[in-house]
């Protein structure tokens, strides 16, 4: 067990193996239904949302809070190593997330009608809103600026620090939008607002 978890590679697919028999032993014989087909669907997007909110509020509650602690010689660490990989995960996972929620609308008939912001899916679809604005931050705002901040984009000083404000800044504003938006993902699965 120990081989499996000192690699990422190896847990993930271990993960994979065990979702894999689970599915098997608990599984029913029609596992190529559409309903079927949603469900796995709404599996992945939710991973992918985990993956993409997690890094988010790792990015707000955790990097940004502790980079005034860090003494400045270990910070080209997080500038040149940990966040451009974890942006890197960052921004893909805003997208998988956006493309698997639009998959899993339109594969339970109900995408024209959130987006509609339509009767019972209003919550599902200012949730859908708020997390397309947020997945447009992450590629168009937040991504070109920290290629800016972190030196991967070659700028003057004084640009570099205002995007590294504007990055930041951007990342707050889908902090907090990332809080209605979770509530109105599960407010529609219990019943809408």
């Amino acid at each position: 067990m120990g081989a499996i978890l000192q690699s990422l590679g190896r847990t993930v697919t271990a993960g994979v193996v065990l979702l894999i028999a689970l599915i098997a032993l608990v599984g029913s014989a029609d596992h190529m239904s559409h309903a079927w087909a949603t469900v796995f669907m709404r599996y992945l997007h939710v991973m992918s949302g985990v993956m993409w909110i997690g890094l988010l509020w790792y990015f707000n509650f955790v990097q940004i809070p502790s980079m005034p602690k860090i003494p400045d010689e270990q910070k080209p660490a997080i500038g040149k190593v940990i966040a451009p990989t974890a942006l890197f995960w960052f921004r893909w996972a805003a997208l998988s997330t956006v493309v698997t929620g639009l998959l899993v609308a339109s594969m339970s008939g109900y995408l024209g009608f959130a987006l509609m912001l339509d009767g019972g899916f209003r919550a599902i679809g200012i949730g859908m809103w708020l997390a397309l604005i947020m997945a447009f931050n992450v590629w168009f705002i937040i991504w070109p600026n920290q290629k800016k901040a972190l030196g991967i984009v070659v700028v003057e000083a004084a640009e570099k620090a205002a995007a590294a404000r504007l990055a930041m800044l951007t990342s707050r504003t889908n902090t907090l939008l990332s809080i209605p938006m979770l509530f109105c993902m599960v407010a529609q699965q219990n019943g809408g607002l």
